[in-house]
């Protein structure tokens, strides 16, 4: 891959979705007014989440869009009881799913007590609840998840490999180990955390898929929960 292409790549996100400054507040509000209609959303911190769930999704049998499940990317942790209030049962009462860090966990359990949707005092209440657990975050599911020979092969075929392998060799993360260093990486770069949700999740075995990606899809059917 030239180098242009490699910048190329860089500034963009994958298809379909948003980035730049903006991306938050228009990914919200796209996603919002997909809902007007939607029989039940998933609730997740932020546009990589959206697009790791969105593009795993068709590869475990599902069509959001037909199934009128909407995927919403809140801008951050702190948005979640005003989605709770909307969709929850103060609002329009549809099913509702959702995604976290661990970080976050303790907000999300007193977010959902706030909002009348029960007292999860654990992960497994959390779990009752329809929302799940990412530890630490996504990136270190899919990381842990792809393994590191997957992910090199996956940042070779992106012309991204020697730009890690300069990370690697730079003295604070020399010596430290592979998932950390790549994480760092994926942070560094504007764009780089939207590609690899979306690159991993596409090239990751099913049979290794993280449970918190598989477990809030199959919470999102609206079926199982009329």
């Amino acid at each position: 891959m030239n180098r242009d292409n490699q910048r190329r790549l860089a500034r963009e996100a994958p298809h379909g979705f948003f980035s730049g400054p903006g991306a938050p507040v228009h990914a919200t509000a796209a996603a919002l007014e997909r809902a007007r209609t939607a029989r039940a959303v998933v609730l997740v911190e932020g546009i990589s989440d959206q697009i790791a769930l969105e593009t795993v999704a068709p590869r475990l049998g599902r069509d959001l869009e037909k199934e009128r499940v909407v995927v919403v990317p809140m801008g951050g942790a702190h948005e979640l009881p005003r989605h709770l209030d909307r969709f929850g049962p103060r609002g329009r009462r549809l099913p509702i799913a959702g995604l976290c860090d661990a970080a976050e966990e303790p907000l999300f359990r007193h977010s959902l007590e706030m909002a009348g949707m029960g007292s999860p005092q654990s992960r497994a209440d959390l779990a009752e609840l329809g929302f799940f657990v990412c530890i630490d975050d996504l990136e270190h599911e899919l990381i842990r998840a792809s393994g590191r020979e997957e992910i090199e092969r996956v940042l070779a075929s992106q012309g991204d490999l020697t730009s890690f392998r300069t990370l690697q060799r730079q003295p604070a993360w020399r010596g430290g180990a592979f998932d950390e260093q790549f994480h760092r990486w994926l942070r560094a770069g504007a764009r780089r955390n939207l590609r690899y949700a979306q690159l991993l999740t596409l090239t990751i075995g099913l049979d290794t898929l993280p449970h918190p990606l598989e477990a809030v899809l199959a919470a999102s059917r609206p079926e199982a929960d009329t």
